[in-house]
């Protein structure tokens, strides 16, 4: 298949299907190798970058997705009548850290590490589809596993989890210090 065709059909596949495709679903539709669609894909992305166009290739870690580009996100708020954005409080944020760099992990693990019960915030962060069951453990009472989803590498701007900013060594040292000094204090009431 020559690559203006390809580009053509993986536009049309791409803006069809709204959300991420997998490349090797691209290939087997258009009957090419999956590092072939990479290719082409990574063309198609340049190309929106050099024109001015209102749409993006998002590329995630084994799929890519047709977006429209932030600098008009104003425009469709506009047509759109103000769509409601899931908000994120400052317990969501701290949970969904958590389980970003500690996934797959278990409500008992992330409740171990807050110091408090953590139901709402993980049932949230499912509702927003940033967070999703991985599976169980097996252990007793097979806990459910939870791990990010490919909307919270779409929402925070990264490929894959390995391009989330390493903790700062002595930030993290400091949280150590006064996690230690609150369970003291609790103890010794």
């Amino acid at each position: 298949m020559e690559t203006v065709k390809a580009k053509a059909a993986i536009e049309a596949i791409l803006f069809a299907m709204g959300n991420s495709v997998e490349f090797q679903t691209i290939g087997k539709a258009l009957e090419i190798e999956t590092a072939q669609v990479r290719r082409i894909v990574s063309e198609m992305s340049e190309d929106y970058k050099k024109e001015e166009r209102g749409i993006q290739i998002i590329v995630l870690e084994n799929s890519c997705q047709l977006c429209t580009k932030k600098e008009y996100y104003e425009y469709l708020i506009n047509i759109a009548m103000h769509p409601q954005k899931p908000t994120l409080t400052e317990v969501m944020l701290e949970t969904l850290s958590i389980i970003a760099y500690k996934q797959p992990v278990t409500k008992a693990e992330i409740e171990k590490i807050r110091g408090v019960k953590c139901d709402h915030a993980v049932n949230k962060l499912v509702e927003y589809d940033l967070v999703t069951e991985l599976g169980r453990l097996d252990a007793p009472g097979r806990p459910i596993l939870f791990g990010t989803t490919e909307e919270f590498l779409r929402s925070f701007g990264v490929e894959n989890i390995d391009d989330l900013p390493a903790p700062d060594p002595v930030r993290l040292a400091d949280f150590k210090a006064e996690a230690e000094e609150e369970i003291s204090m609790k103890l010794d009431v």
